[in-house]
C-alpha cells in the first residue's frame, strides 16, 4: 500500500493561471533536448511521405520493399533495441508551439499546465527505474471524452507526442515522454457511470481505480476480480493488459472487458462492441487496444464484466525446503482441477524481508498461500485435497484459516511482499521484471533462475502467481555504483531468455512500456513486430501516441 499512499496522499499542486501559460519556458528549464536530424519531409504526416516514398520507387521501377517507415533519424535506436542495456531513454525533443498551448488553454481553461515541478512528476515513473533525458511540455487534466478528443485532435494538429497517464503504477518506463509533448493525465474521469447488476457489468471512465470500484461494488455483492499494484486505475490497466494474483481463475485484463471506447490520434471515437456477454461481429478491436500502451489512442470508457462475491473463503500457507518443490505443488494444484482462486509463491529472501519489516518470526522457507472459494463445504474440502497434494511433495507447517479476522491477517503477508522488500534496503532502487512460462515449465524455470540470483551479490526477491505460470523479482541495487546495475540488468536479461526458451514470455503482466522492447523480436518474431508498426502507421501515422514505447525502434516497414 505504500506506494499508493504516496500516490494518493500526494496533493495536486494549483495549476498556473491562464497568463502563465506562455511559451517559450525560460525561466522553467527543461533538461538539454536533443537536437533533432533535418529532414526533407519535416512537416508532412509521416504516412504521406511514407506513401511519396513508395511512389517515387515505384516511378523508378523499383519496389516499395526499398522503402522504410522508422522512427526518425534523430533518435537513438540503441534504447530499447535489440541486446540494449541503456536504461535513460533519449528522444527528439521539439518545443510546443504557443499556437498549440493557447488552444489547448482555450477549452481547458485551468485544467492545464507547464509548471516544471508538475511536469517533471508526470515525467518520473515512481515504481520503476527507467528514466527519461526529457519530460512533458504540457500537463492536462480532462474532464470529458469530449475533452480528450480535442486535445487529441490538436496534438495531431501540431504533430505534438502524447503520453497518456493513468495510476503511475507501471514499471517498464509506460508513462516516460522522451519527446517531450503532452501528458494527459486521466485522474479527473473517474466516475462510475452506470452499474447494470442483474447483467452483472459496469461502465467506468479510465481514473476510476480497481479498489475503489471494488468498495462501491461490495454492497451489490459483487466485484471486479482483478488486482494488480495498489493505485492502479481502470485505464492503465487495460493500456498494460494487466492481471494479478486471481488470474488463475478470472482471466486477464482481456478477459474482463467487455467493450471500451478511445480517441484515436485523429479524433475519432471508437466503440468497440456492444454489452452482449459475446459477440461475433467484426474485429475484436478492444483486444487491439487492451495492451496497446497508449500507442493506438486514449481510452475513455470500459464496460468491465463483473463477478458474484464468494460466499465463503479460506486462505492457507504451507512452507516447503525447495522452491522447487513448492513450484510443484502449485502445479500438481492445477491439475488436479481444484478451483483455486489463488496461488502465491514467495522465496525465502520474501519471508525474510517479511519478518524484518513487520517483526514476525516466519520460517524463511519458499512458501505457498492460497484462496479458495465457493461454499463453506466446498472450499473445505478444497483445502483438505491440496494438504493431501503438499504434503506428497514435501510441504509441511500446513496451516488454514476461516475466520475473516484471521484471512486478513494471514494474507496480509502476500499483500505486504513488495514493500517489505523495499524496506530490506531503502537507500537501494528495485529492478522489478516479470516473466511468464507454461505452467509445466514454472519448477525448471524457477529453479534455474534462482540459483542465478542466490549467487548474485545483489539482494533478490521472488514472488509468484503460481497458479498461471507468472513469476517475478525484485533486484535491489545501489542507482549510484554502475556495476550492480548492470549485474541487475544481466540477471533481468538470463531470466527472460530462460523464460524465452521455454516458449514463454518476457512479461506476463507488466507490459513492454520502453523495458521489454529489446526482446519483442525474439519472442515474436519481425513479421509480427512489422505487422504491429502496420497497424500503428495506419492508425497514427503522425505517430503521436505514446512514441518509443513498445515496438522497438529497429523494425521498419
Amino acid at each position: 500500500m505504500a506506494a499508493s499512499l504516496l500516490r494518493l496522499s500526494r496533493p495536486r499542486r494549483a495549476l498556473l493561471p491562464l497568463s502563465a501559460l506562455r511559451l517559450p519556458l525560460s525561466t522553467q528549464p527543461l533538461p538539454q533536448p536533443q537536437e533533432p536530424s533535418p529532414s526533407p519531409t519535416r512537416g508532412l504526416p509521416a504516412f504521406l511521405s511514407f506513401l511519396a516514398a513508395a511512389a517515387a520507387a515505384a516511378a523508378a521501377g523499383g519496389t516499395t520493399a526499398t522503402v522504410a517507415f522508422c522512427d526518425s533519424d534523430g533518435r537513438d535506436h540503441r534504447v530499447g533495441g535489440k541486446e540494449s542495456t541503456e536504461l535513460v531513454v533519449r528522444g527528439e525533443r521539439k518545443r510546443v508551439p504557443q499556437d498549440f498551448v493557447d488552444e489547448l488553454a482555450s477549452f481547458l481553461g485551468e485544467n492545464l499546465t507547464v509548471d516544471l515541478e508538475e511536469r517533471s512528476f508526470h515525467g518520473t515513473p515512481q515504481n520503476s527505474f527507467h528514466k527519461s533525458v526529457n519530460v512533458p511540455d504540457v500537463v492536462v487534466f480532462p474532464k470529458s471524452q469530449d475533452e480528450v478528443r480535442r486535445i487529441v485532435m490538436a496534438c495531431n494538429k501540431y504533430e505534438v507526442p502524447i503520453v497518456p497517464y493513468g495510476g503511475a503504477t507501471s514499471i517498464e518506463g509506460h508513462t516516460l515522454a522522451p519527446h517531450g509533448g503532452v501528458c494527459i493525465d486521466m485522474s479527473s474521469m473517474k466516475n462510475i457511470k452506470s452499474l447494470h447488476i442483474e447483467d452483472m457489468d459496469v461502465v467506468v471512465e479510465p481514473g476510476v481505480g480497481w479498489i475503489e470500484l471494488n468498495e462501491y461494488l461490495k454492497p451489490h455483492g459483487l466485484f471486479f476480480p482483478l488486482d494488480p499494484g495498489p493505485g492502479a486505475t481502470i485505464g492503465g490497466m487495460c493500456a498494460t493488459r494487466c492481471s494479478g494474483s486471481l488470474a488463475a481463475r478470472y482471466g486477464t485484463m482481456r478477459d474482463n472487458v467487455i467493450n471500451l471506447q478511445a480517441v484515436l490520434p485523429n479524433g475519432d471515437v471508437v466503440k468497440t462492441g456492444s454489452r452482449a456477454r459475446k459477440s461475433a461481429a467484426g474485429y475484436d478491436l478492444a483486444r487491439l487496444i487492451i495492451g496497446s500502451e497508449g500507442t493506438l489512442g486514449v481510452i475513455t470508457e470500459v464496460t468491465l464484466r463483473l463477478q458474484k462475491l464468494p460466499s465463503h473463503s479460506v486462505v492457507a500457507m504451507c512452507n516447503f525446503q525447495t522452491i522447487k518443490d513448492a513450484a510443484d505443488v502449485a502445479i500438481a494444484t492445477m491439475l488436479s482441477g481444484i478451483q483455486v482462486s489463488r496461488v502465491e509463491l514467495l522465496d525465502e529472501v520474501q519471508i525474510r524481508a517479511i519478518n524484518l519489516a513487520n517483526g514476525k518470526s516466519l520460517p524463511e522457507v519458499p512458501t505457498l498461500m492460497f484462496e479458495f472459494i465457493g461454499t463453506e463445504a466446498y472450499a473445505l474440502e478444497q483445502t483438505l485435497l491440496v494438504q493431501k497434494i503438499a504434503a506428497e511433495h514435501h510441504g509441511s507447517d500446513f496451516v488454514f484459516v476461516e475466520e475473516p479476522n484471521a484471512k486478513e491477517e494471514l494474507w496480509k503477508i502476500r499483500k505486504e511482499a513488495l514493500w517489505a522488500g523495499f524496506a530490506m534496503k531503502p537507500d537501494h532502487e528495485a529492478m522489478i521484471t516479470d516473466v511468464c512460462v507454461p505452467l509445466s515449465r514454472l519448477a525448471e524455470c524457477i529453479s534455474v533462475s534462482k540459483r542465478l540470483l542466490d549467487a548474485s551479490p545483489l539482494t533478490c526477491l521472488v514472488i509468484a502467481h503460481a497458479g498461471d505460470g507468472n513469476f517475478h523479482t525484485i533486484i535491489l541495487f545501489e542507482p549510484s555504483q554502475e556495476d550492480q546495475r548492470q549485474e541487475a540488468e544481466r540477471l533481468n536479461h538470463f531470466m527472460v531468455h530462460t523464460a524465452l526458451s521455454m516458449e514463454g514470455t518476457c512479461t506476463g503482466e507488466h507490459g513492454v512500456g520502453t523495458g521489454k522492447m529489446k526482446y519483442l523480436e525474439k519472442e515474436l518474431g519481425i513479421e509480427s513486430l512489422r505487422t504491429m508498426k502496420r497497424i500503428k502507421a495506419a492508425l497514427d501515422p503522425n505517430n503521436i501516441m505514446n512514441p518509443g514505447k513498445l515496438i522497438p525502434p529497429h523494425v521498419c516497414i
